[in-house]
């Protein structure tokens, strides 16, 4: 059998922007404006107004094909430029078996296509994450067995917890979840406001654990003393406190405060997460399947596991593809005991598969198809 044909495509629908906002890929509110990607107003990074993500597709000579997808927010169509013009030529025409040696040598060889011209994160490797995530899918089916299982993982389900809880219904919002059987919740930290949210923590009911999520804008000077706050609180985790090319203050950081310091969805290579590893800088990994893939994801979880960190993948915009290989993930890595639920994500998602991905009470339900478990409807 050889690698067929690599096809990519953007995915782009809008949203209701006033029910999204608070939540995961849209934590904060966005500036106005007549363009799709506008700032966040309290930290200087673009979001879409859209839902948008890039789905891949590999097919090989027999017909078995496979799906992925790359973690594509912002201008999913970049992400399919580079699978159509550099990875497709790469791989097209390669034997393919479905075995993990061969998928762990053809990220490797992704990975080597523009590694020496500087293209080792980004885009490149979103790409490279999709592509890889549909070969995962494709061993899968070739070995008559989900990807958990062909991982060695035996979780029948995956316990999730809720990622944002809307501002102004914060309490009425994690009553609700409750009652469902959810615990764990993440709030979105607005600097601004550190005295309003440790008010609002406070607020909610007593048996909901928080984490809090600092889209990077703490600062050395500040976060040590926020982080003795979250303390107080026994916060679940301080994710993503600092600017995410500072290992050294991370680790400064993790070593004054009890709360765990949780980091990982800003990186896709074990290359740039080894710095924060050896300096002790954090308690939580959190891969993005859509960023590092299948393959770099179990290579840094491995990493994690020797350093004693919990592994905790992060789930942002994404489509069926993206959250299935979290799932699997999830069920594969002893080490992860909990992964991120958005419910609006999943229902935008479930909405484009021909069998939805489950949630039995607080967790997701392990798909038992062979493959990832999930077919897409594109029509």
């Amino acid at each position: 059998m050889k690698i067929a044909k690599i096809e990519a495509r953007p995915f782009r629908m809008p949203r209701d922007m006033q029910a999204a906002t608070g939540t995961a890929g849209t934590p904060t509110l966005l500036a106005k404006g007549a363009g799709d990607y506008r700032w966040s107003d309290v930290y200087p990074v673009l979001y879409s107004v859209n839902f948008e993500t890039a789905l891949i597709k590999v097919t090989l000579d027999n017909g078995v094909y496979g799906w992925g997808e790359a973690q594509a927010p912002l201008a999913p169509e970049i992400a399919c430029e580079i699978v159509r013009l550099l990875l497709s030529p790469a791989l097209e025409g390669v034997p393919f078996e479905g075995t993990r040696e061969e998928i762990e040598a053809l990220w490797d060889r992704m990975y080597s296509t523009m590694r020496v011209r500087g293209q080792t994160g980004g885009f490149m490797l979103d790409a490279i994450s999709g592509v890889d995530t549909a070969l995962w899918d494709i061993a899968g089916k070739l070995a008559g067995q989900p990807v958990y299982a062909l991982l060695g993982g035996a979780k029948r389900s995956v316990p999730a917890y809720v990622s944002g809880l809307p501002a102004a219904s914060r309490r009425a919002s994690a009553e609700r979840y409750l009652a469902e059987g959810y615990t764990r919740f993440k709030l979105f930290f607005d600097v601004r406001e550190t005295a309003d949210f440790l008010q609002a923590m406070d607020e909610l009911p007593a048996e909901a654990q928080i984490a809090v999520d600092a889209l990077w804008r703490l600062t050395p000077e500040n976060c040590v003393a926020f982080g003795h706050e979250l303390d107080g609180r026994k916060a679940l985790w301080l994710e993503a406190p600092l600017l995410p090319e500072d290992p050294a203050a991370h680790a400064v950081l993790a070593a004054q405060i009890q709360t765990p310091v949780a980091i990982g969805e800003s990186y896709r290579t074990r290359f740039e997460m080894r710095p924060f590893f050896e300096r002790n800088a954090l308690r939580v990994y959190q891969p993005d399947l859509g960023r590092c893939g299948i393959t770099e994801g179990l290579r840094i979880a491995a990493m994690a596991a020797e350093c004693g960190a919990a592994v905790v993948p992060h789930i942002s915009i994404a489509m069926g593809p993206q959250i299935a290989a979290a799932i699997h993930f999830g069920a594969a890595v002893d080490a992860c005991s909990l992964t991120e639920y958005n419910p609006q994500v999943l229902q935008v998602a479930n909405r484009y598969l021909h069998e939805p991905l489950r949630m039995e009470g607080n967790a997701y339900s392990l798909p038992d198809r062979p493959g990832l478990g999930v077919d897409l409807r594109l029509e």
